[in-house]
């Protein structure tokens, strides 16, 4: 089985979200929800942290993520989203900050291990390689969208708590940019913020961000920057994916991006509620690496960022990845299109482990 390293999990949203237990097994989760009808993922889900462990996965990113939205009415679809926004964002801080607890609280039972710098990264992936089953996964602290982040001097509290890369925006609008389904600038304080980053070395995480907020973030920011969960416009049409000449400038600045497996980025004109799994499979999310591969000319720039509890289960899974651990069977899908062992092992982990040795502090 081949180590993993997942770009993005959601792990202490599905906690203190959704009321999970990420700690049990999969199945005994998916059991324990039979009945809830407040979400078509209840009884779906694909992740926990033994099912990581089943999956070879060594690292991640975890997130921190808890949205303001002020301007939006009180009720009807706020509501639903209730385990998501807030009124403000002194609300989100403290919602993300209760997140940062939950993952405080398995790092004290051994379940998780922080990595905040390059030096904790090698040490963590040697006692991984060494005796896994003993180990903990090991995290490194992100946070979808940087609403938490109450005014741009705070950010430096965020990176002594461990924080090392960070969102603009999520959907919609935030205090700093413009996320998913809309267009915008950066705002003054997303400007100052970036220039906080850069301050502190803090990875900016252009994912989410809208093409206009895109573009301006890339041009005023000199920092390290990586896409953690996108994939490609040129194969599923729309604003979540990012374009050809996206993806080149990211390249051109030495990012690695990670492939999401949310289906609706897999497949053209998905249509959540009423498209069904079985029309597209893992060979979907093989076709956007091979996609980024042949625009680097290499396999250096791509990786897995699978977002599988990202607010979905397996209602909107490929057919044949039905939970975290059957991303092992990408080693078969790769192997088939000629990848070699050692672009099959970048694409599973080295390239998200050569950005973080670079770009972590010592």
């Amino acid at each position: 089985m081949r180590r993993l390293f997942d770009g993005h999990l959601d792990l202490s949203w599905n906690a203190l979200g959704w009321n999970r237990d990420v700690t049990i097994d999969l199945d005994a989760l998916n059991r324990s929800e039979v009945g809830l009808t407040d979400h078509p993922g209840r009884g779906r889900a694909t992740t926990t942290l033994p099912e990581m462990r089943r999956a070879g996965i060594a690292l991640c990113q975890a997130t921190l993520l808890a949205r303001a939205k002020p301007d939006e009415p009180r009720g009807g679809q706020v509501l639903a989203r209730a385990t998501l926004d807030s009124c403000c964002q002194e609300i989100a801080s403290a919602t993300a900050r209760g997140q940062l607890g939950y993952y405080e609280l398995l790092e004290r039972r051994g379940l998780l291990r922080r990595i905040r710098t390059a030096t904790e990264l090698d040490a963590h992936w040697t006692k991984w390689e060494a005796d896994p089953a003993n180990e903990p996964i090991g995290y490194l602290l992100a946070m979808e969208g940087a609403d938490p982040i109450v005014e741009p001097s705070h950010a430096a509290e965020w990176w002594e708590l461990g924080l090392r890369s960070v969102n603009l925006a999520h959907y919609g609008p935030s205090r700093y940019a413009m996320g998913t389904g809309g267009d915008g600038p950066l705002t003054s304080s997303g400007v100052e913020l970036l220039k906080e980053f850069e301050r502190l070395g803090m990875i900016l995480d252009a994912t989410h961000l809208s093409d206009t907020s895109f573009f301006q973030a890339l041009d005023i920011f000199s920092g390290p920057v990586l896409a953690s969960h996108n994939n490609c416009r040129a194969i599923v049409p729309g604003q979540r994916q990012f374009s050809d000449e996206q993806l080149k400038l990211l390249i051109e600045r030495g990012a690695v991006i990670g492939a999401a497996f949310d289906a609706w980025m897999l497949y053209p004109g998905w249509v959540r509620g009423k498209t069904q799994p079985e029309v597209v499979g893992l060979e979907a999310a093989a076709d956007h690496v091979d996609h980024i591969c042949q625009l680097a000319g290499d396999s250096r720039h791509v990786a897995i960022g699978s977002d599988l509890d990202g607010g979905f289960g397996t209602e909107q899974t490929p057919r044949d990845l039905t939970r975290i651990s059957d991303l092992q069977k990408l080693e078969a899908v790769f192997a088939s299109r000629g990848y070699s062992e050692q672009a099959i092992d970048d694409v599973f982990h080295g390239n998200w482990l050569r950005f973080f040795r670079k770009h972590l502090p010592a």
